[in-house]
């Protein structure tokens, strides 16, 4: 099977077991809070943060009302999602940003979005992705390490796995593939015991065990 054909086979059996549902697992109810929980989200699972953020947001229920909080306030409200001290500082800081140089509104483009404090590639594509449904590749540790399964990778570096994922994958799925493989990773894909021979795509899968 050429490779193609072969990537076309995946992402159909994928949209067949998963759907096409456009789905984030972080709950929000604008573009400003999904920024936010998803700083929050590294090195910690969604779970925890969409604790964390239902008290948070309550709090701070705006750009504004975040930017004028003091650190350790802060520190004190998302310290069960680990890394609280930059995290702190750069949620405000980011906040203060957004207010200051977006009038409270989150900007749209990779190079702005980039420019805010504790936001880089991964954060600005989930945000161009699912709030202004731009077409962008998340790179996360199951897309990172499932994609290098199937052999759509050899890279290490998340930006060059960005890169080799937009040449091989059609536009329409650059979003659909991440909640897809988020979604595998955790169910028949975990890194530490993949259920391979349950798994849909063993038999096109390049790292089966």
């Amino acid at each position: 099977m050429k490779q193609k054909e072969r990537v076309a086979e995946i992402l159909r059996r994928l949209d067949n077991y998963y759907t096409t549902e456009y789905k984030c697992y972080l709950n929000h109810e604008n573009a400003w809070q999904l920024l936010i929980a998803t700083i929050l989200s590294a090195q910690c699972t969604d779970a925890r943060v969409n604790i964390v953020t239902k008290d948070l947001f309550a709090h701070y229920p705006t750009p504004e009302a975040m930017a004028a909080a003091s650190v350790a306030e802060m520190e004190e409200e998302i310290k069960s999602t680990g890394f609280y001290h930059n995290k702190a500082k750069n949620i405000i800081a980011c906040s203060r940003e957004i207010v200051e140089r977006y009038g409270g509104e989150v900007p749209s483009e990779l190079e702005a979005l980039t420019k805010l404090p504790g936001v880089g590639r991964k954060t600005a594509n989930v945000i161009r992705g699912n709030i202004f449904h731009e077409p962008s590749v998340v790179v996360d540790t199951h897309v990172k390490r499932i994609s290098k399964k199937l052999g759509f990778t050899k890279e290490d570096d998340p930006e060059k796995v960005e890169q080799d994922l937009m040449r091989v994958l059609p536009k329409d799925h650059w979003i659909l593939f991440n909640i897809q493989i988020i979604t595998h990773g955790r169910g028949l894909c975990p890194a530490r015991n993949p259920h391979c021979s349950e798994c849909f795509l063993a038999d096109l899968c390049k790292g089966k065990q």
